[in-house]
């Protein structure tokens, strides 16, 4: 004879202390320091929202009023296209507007791989007609963007974003325009606008070109193999050579040198992978490499390594005003870390699946971003990045329904004492 025997499940407790933990390790997980607003792309409750499909935001860049101008890429699948957009935060703005026109010159484009801001041109009351009227026809940016047909710069025009966007806003609808392929039958890989914002600098799969933004002329510089992201520093712009090289070019001489400064002992094979952050004032910047290790880069032309993100690669990264450097790294679902010169080399242990960062990491890991302002959302993969006018740093986010997202660190110090309190 046999007894079926009924277990009794035990009750739910939501103070066990199993659970407290696991919900201690879930809060964790997400943007453990500062805060994060997702913006989306348009002015909320007046325009629409870039389509799903052709809102991953891939280049940004911010010009000296704080205004950001950026591209975004898509399949190119079902007629998807690349979309080009200027956005303001500060005053009473909070609008993203996109500048493309229906039957634009961005037709077929798939990737948008660099938007470099021009310089910013303001008329005077006293100024004639013709100077105002040119200072408007200035560009606020010009995009670089790949497709079938080949690697192509685009005038983004300067948008008037200084206005009262709560109530009160006006303006002439403006469009993107092409002006034409950079170097015949190559793709573009990357470009940085010099210091004056007159002039760009850009590489293409074979070679490095200039355009000058007053006409538009496009002019091939030399050969050299496009590998990755260039940066601007200490008169110079630097980019991946063939080997565990960097070439350069002198702005003031228009030198280029092949294979002028050697990297260190990384992980340098894929171009595509490597990233830079640098502060255009002070002229400091740093380099990650594919296996997300930190080097500094200084003005003597030697490196050293300052830490590891407990992720790789890192996807964006940008240098604060405080000498800070956050970005996200990790691919898949990525996480935002933060490097600071004075951080300890403590081992730090965070909730699963992020695990344990290195000993030797000083890049501490902030969690997966995660904004409860403005668009409720997480943030997957980061494009590109760069600092605000007020320190804060704006990411681009690099996924269908990509959002802009603005994320206000903590102030250097004040959590550390908060929390020994």
């Amino acid at each position: 004879m046999t007894t079926n025997a009924q277990t009794t499940k035990p009750r739910f407790d939501p103070n066990s202390p199993e659970i407290r933990e696991y919900l201690n390790d879930v809060s964790h997980q997400f943007v453990r320091e500062g805060t994060m607003v997702a913006f989306p792309t348009c002015l909320p409750g007046v325009t629409m929202p870039i389509p799903l499909d052709e809102s991953r935001i891939t280049a940004i860049d911010i010009n000296t009023d704080g205004h950001v101008y950026g591209g975004t890429s898509c399949s190119g699948k079902g007629g998807a296209k690349v979309h080009v957009f200027a956005a303001a935060f500060h005053n009473l703005t909070g609008v993203v507007l996109d500048v493309t026109a229906a039957d634009d010159a961005l037709a077929g484009a798939t990737d948008c791989v660099a938007v470099c801001c021009c310089e910013v041109r303001k008329w005077r009351d006293e100024e004639s007609e013709e100077e105002r009227k040119a200072a408007r026809a200035w560009p606020g940016a010009i995009a670089f963007v790949n497709g079938p047909r080949g690697g192509r710069a685009i005038f983004v025009p300067h948008v008037d974003l200084a206005q009262d966007w709560i109530q009160e806003w006006g303006g002439d609808q403006q469009y993107a325009r092409d002006l034409g392929e950079c170097v015949p039958g190559e793709a573009v890989v990357h470009a940085v606008a010099l210091p004056e914002g007159r002039r760009i600098v850009g590489v293409t799969s074979r070679h490095l070109f200039a355009l000058e933004v007053a006409t538009g002329k496009i002019s091939v510089i030399g050969e050299v193999q496009g590998r990755g992201r260039l940066v601007l520093g200490g008169g110079n712009v630097y980019g991946l050579d063939d080997g565990a090289k960097l070439w350069t070019y002198e702005i003031d001489t228009g030198k280029l040198r092949r294979g002028a400064v050697s990297l260190p002992d990384g992980d340098w094979s894929n171009g595509e992978a490597v990233r830079w952050a640098s502060n255009k004032q002070w002229g400091d910047f740093f380099i990650a490499d594919a296996s997300g290790r930190l080097y500094r880069f200084d003005s003597n032309g030697s490196f050293s390594p300052v830490g590891q993100t407990h992720l790789a690669p890192v996807n964006a990264m940008a240098l604060t005003l405080d000498g800070r450097i956050f970005g996200g790294c990790g691919e898949e679902i990525a996480n935002l870390f933060v490097w600071e010169d004075s951080m300890t080399s403590k081992p730090e242990v965070v909730a699963p699946p992020v695990g344990r960062s290195p000993a030797t990491a000083r890049a501490r890991n902030l969690g997966v971003a995660a904004s409860v302002f403005e668009e409720r959302r997480y943030m997957y993969q980061f494009g590109d990045a760069v600092v605000g006018r007020d320190g804060e740093i704006v990411f681009a986010e690099n996924d269908n329904g990509g959002h802009l997202w603005v994320y206000f660190p903590s102030l250097r110090g004040v959590r550390a004492s908060i929390i020994s309190e």
